[in-house]
């Protein structure tokens, strides 16, 4: 067994299961809220856009912006 799991006691081990848990949702969510905000921003349906008229630049470009919220929502997680 990893020495150092035996360290932490199995109350703090679940405390920070639970804590990455719920950082995890909350970020999930932000990046989604952000998608959603740059998509109502933007002229046109994003998600017509790369789905039915298979548009690989836009796909790039909401990639991007996901990307970019996903690394803003990390920064502000672990500051």
């Amino acid at each position: 067994m990893n020495p150092f799991l035996a360290l932490l006691a199995p109350a703090q081990l679940l405390s920070a299961l639970a804590s990455m848990v719920i950082f995890a949702v909350v970020g999930i969510v932000v990046a989604i809220v952000g998608y959603k905000v740059f998509d109502k921003c933007t002229p046109g349906d994003m998600n017509r856009e790369i789905i039915e008229n298979k548009n690989v630049a836009a796909a790039i470009v909401a990639g991007a912006v996901i990307l970019g919220v996903s690394i803003i929502v990390a920064a502000s997680i672990v500051g």
